[in-house]
């Protein structure tokens, strides 16, 4: 399990789809969330739009292998369908900040991997929200004040990546990837395969 964790704006969402576009092994993971869908974005594909009851049953049946409130809204990750991917043999990439990036390490310790994805600067950070032009001048101000304290959280993780160029950011992550895959650990398969050749432990 990979996480990909940022202050909105730093480029997290851009690296994760050309990670999806390159590697046929990997799938992101669909969080449900409370807030309202905007134009483009599809039920199911890139959130299960959910409302606030329907979440909290899901809090009290334990359906949710992360959740977290971000400006009002709930957000959380189902475990019915990351559970199901694992079982096929694929990894699952996470979108989260870095509260659940917290609960995803308290579930699945040994079978994550975490990346914090910081802005070259707080003024390129600025710069990027206002060019999205997806959210309000308040919105903004808000996301801006998070970004500090989310950043804070930097020490948390296990690789950090300053995403000055998109395309070098997108080659790094794809490093690590390959580099956790071929772990001793991580290769099930690999002490029959070293037995079969006669090598003993």
């Amino acid at each position: 399990m990979l996480v990909l964790s940022s202050p909105s704006g730093a480029g997290k969402s851009t690296i994760s789809k050309a990670l999806l576009k390159s590697d046929a092994d990997l799938t992101m993971s669909v969080s449900a969330t409370t807030r309202p869908m905007r134009p483009g974005e599809v039920e199911g594909q890139d959130y299960y739009f959910i409302d606030q009851d329907t979440f909290e049953k899901m809090i009290q049946a334990d359906e949710f292998l992360e959740h977290a409130t971000v400006f009002e809204n709930s957000y959380g990750t189902p475990k019915g369908p990351v559970e199901a991917t694992l079982r096929e043999g694929r990894d699952v990439l996470f979108d989260v900040d870095w509260q659940g990036t917290q609960e995803l390490e308290r579930n699945a310790r040994n079978d994550l991997v975490s990346i914090f994805i910081l802005p070259p600067s707080i003024e390129e950070l600025e710069r990027r929200l206002h060019g999205r032009a997806q959210d309000s001048e308040e919105v903004v101000r808000k996301r801006m004040s998070k970004a500090t304290s989310e950043m804070s959280h930097w020490n948390e993780y296990d690789y950090i990546i300053v995403n000055e160029d998109v395309d070098i950011s997108v080659a790094r992550v794809e490093a690590i990837l390959t580099a956790e895959r071929l772990k001793r650990t991580r290769q099930s398969g690999m002490v029959d395969f070293v037995r079969a050749m006669g090598v003993s432990q």
